[in-house]
């Protein structure tokens, strides 16, 4: 057998202030996830998202440390049109989330910008530059 990729998995310093993060990108997280030291929703593909806090990694690697000089993990949501990345890059800013790299049409035909989450991972909003 051939394994699959079957879910994607954050661990968060602070799981509420992720969890808002996510449901304001339209994710249906259960309203009670955040007195839950380990969350994780279906997407549409079947797929799942998880969070677990820094608390839980650490009960099972007492080595695991946070990473240090830069990303290792990428989210990327798809928009319907180029005017929804400059909409959600602003309502995200707005809140107070870091806007990374403001919206910008990129050479590879797209509307493209990223934001961070509460701890630090780049999120991709895209359109297609014509839709």
């Amino acid at each position: 057998m051939t394994p699959r990729l079957d879910a994607i998995s954050l661990t968060t310093a602070d799981l509420g202030a992720s969890l808002a993060f996510y449901r304001r990108l339209g994710l249906d997280i259960p309203a009670d996830a955040e007195s839950a030291p380990h969350v994780e929703v279906t997407l549409p593909g079947g797929q799942r998202l998880l969070w677990d806090t820094e608390d839980v990694v650490r009960s099972f690697d007492p080595e695991w440390a946070a990473a240090n000089g830069g990303e290792r993990l990428g989210l990327a949501f798809l928009c319907d049109s180029p005017a929804e990345v400059d909409s959600v890059f602003a309502e995200l800013t707005g809140a107070g989330y870091g806007g990374h790299l403001k919206p910008w049409d990129a050479v590879w035909g797209q509307r493209y910008a990223v934001v961070l989450d509460p701890d630090g991972c780049a999120v991709s909003l895209f359109a297609a530059a014509d839709a």
